[in-house]
């Protein structure tokens, strides 16, 4: 990151504002109404600005005062803003293709950005390789991102005929929840916005809800350094209650040679695919037929599971562990109690209504219950755990199990082995007194540690976790447990 630089005012000088070079204290005088823009005008690099600690559009004006820093590409929160701004060159360039589509979001992720749309039918791989062209004549023609402030009902108005954009406006409203969302680029802050884009000629050739910001000009996109990588059938905002859209992925990096870089990389790592050699070796496999995240081990996979499973049994066992099993259904109440359905239930598979009875005319003698796959093996062993008076002597008293859990993984999340809906967790939990926690922690960290060389991660992270917003349990528990992690 480059010098931050103060704008302040000149009360001696002719003009209203003189900026200073944060590291130098040279003036440099600014007429009023200066923009971000006409402090790094020498360089071509600068692509946003942080005034006041905020990012902002470049054309964004200076008042006296204003602390601006300069954002290139290169920096994390300038290549976001640079792949949110080639999203909606792909919106656009879809437009111009089907002015029929209705827009959802575009968001920059990792590595990349993507963009959601309502269309007649999915996208294919010459479409693919039209919107690329589209794309890079819409980036050459350098058309500026403009942004202008409108109330809900403009934006309503203007909007009319895109349902999601008008989602977005009744759920966000431009409230303060907007800007919580990362995924949401449309909607933020304590006002709405659009942006224009605007050709040579100063004319707005499109227009999209967003908060921003954005390069001043497409013309800051390379136009050798974007590719449209795939697409996808997702749900409007991941969730299977709404209809299903039609997703865009897409890479775009500050240089040609970043792109091709992230290429090479995705070449390379697709050989080593997990899922191609689970196929390739007769592993595993996730059938239709059963539901997506929700694997299946062949006979080959089942022995590399065996082995790691009695591996792993053999090491807990040394290390003073004792084996149990549960259920993988449990009575609602059970999470109920545990706090799960109150934080988590999105996360959960939906209930089974089990164990009525009723008279022959229908009515209820005995009430049903609810019933959940179980997310976590937690409260389970808390029963073992209570299921008879206890002493200190026992403690510390550690349980493990290889449980199987279920959770109710976004479509566009769940990857292979890696992100499912079904798993078998070597889990384990332990019950000790206070003054063997600081010991037990440090024997787990060095368990775990071991156990992943076993396996060759030798450079593992480890994160702490300290209290969550949502949480169980007093102040002083968790003041303990985070003091001694």
């Amino acid at each position: 990151m480059s010098d931050a630089i103060v704008v302040r005012e000149a009360r001696l000088a002719p003009v209203p504002l003189t900026v200073y070079l944060a590291h130098a204290n040279e003036p440099v005088e600014r007429p009023d109404g200066s923009d971000a823009a006409s402090l790094f005008a020498d360089r071509r690099d600068v692509i946003v600005a942080r005034v006041n600690g905020e990012l902002v559009d470049l054309a964004t004006r200076l008042v006296d005062g204003d602390s601006v820093e300069p954002v290139t590409a290169e920096d994390p929160e300038g290549l976001a803003v640079l792949r949110h701004s080639c999203a909606h060159v792909l919106a656009q360039a879809v437009q111009q293709v089907n002015p029929d589509a209705k827009l959802g979001i575009g968001p920059p992720i990792k590595d990349g950005f993507y963009y959601d749309f309502d269309v007649a039918r999915p996208f294919t791989p010459d479409d693919l390789a039209e919107l690329e062209k589209r794309m890079t004549a819409i980036i050459k023609a350098g058309q500026k991102f403009a942004r202008r402030v409108v109330t809900d009902d403009e934006a309503r108005t203007e909007l009319e005929f895109q349902p999601y954009k008008l989602l977005l406006i009744d759920a966000k409203g431009g409230g303060p929840d907007a800007a919580q969302d990362p995924d949401i680029m449309e909607v933020g802050g304590a006002e709405l916005t659009m942006y224009d884009n605007v050709d040579r000629r100063d004319q707005t050739v499109w227009t999209d809800l967003c908060r921003g910001p954005h390069v001043p000009t497409t013309r800051f996109i390379p136009a050798n350094a974007f590719k449209l990588m795939r697409t996808a059938a997702v749900y409007w905002l991941s969730d299977e209650r709404n209809p299903q859209l039609q997703r865009i992925y897409g890479t775009a990096w500050a240089t040609k040679d970043d792109m091709r870089a992230h290429l090479t990389f995705l070449e390379e790592a697709a050989k080593r695919d997990h899922r191609r050699l689970g196929a390739e070796l007769d592993l595993f496999s996730f059938p239709e037929q059963i539901g997506s995240g929700l694997a299946v081990f062949h006979p080959k996979g089942g022995v590399v599971r065996r082995e790691m499973e009695d591996y792993s049994r053999r090491r807990h066992e040394e290390a003073g562990y004792e084996f149990v099993n549960t259920p993988h259904i449990t009575k609602g109440a059970l999470f109920a109690t545990s706090g799960h359905l109150d934080w988590y239930a999105d996360g959960m598979y939906p209930p089974m209504h089990l164990d009525a009875d009723f008279e022959a005319d229908g009515t209820v003698r005995k009430p049903g219950q609810d019933y959940y796959l179980k997310p976590m093996n937690c409260p389970m062993h808390n029963l073992i755990f209570d299921a008879r008076g206890r002493s200190y002597r026992e403690l510390p008293l550690r349980m493990f199990e290889f449980g199987t859990v279920y959770r109710y993984e976004k479509s566009g999340v769940v990857h292979g082995l890696t992100r499912v809906r079904g798993m078998t967790q070597d889990d384990a939990h332990i019950y000790c007194t206070p003054e063997q926690l600081e010991d037990e922690v440090l024997g787990v960290v060095r368990f775990m540690q071991h156990i992943y060389a076993s396996f060759g991660f030798s450079d593992v992270k480890i994160e702490l976790s300290t209290r969550p917003a949502k949480s169980i349990g007093s102040d002083q528990v968790w003041e303990l447990a985070e003091g001694v992690l």
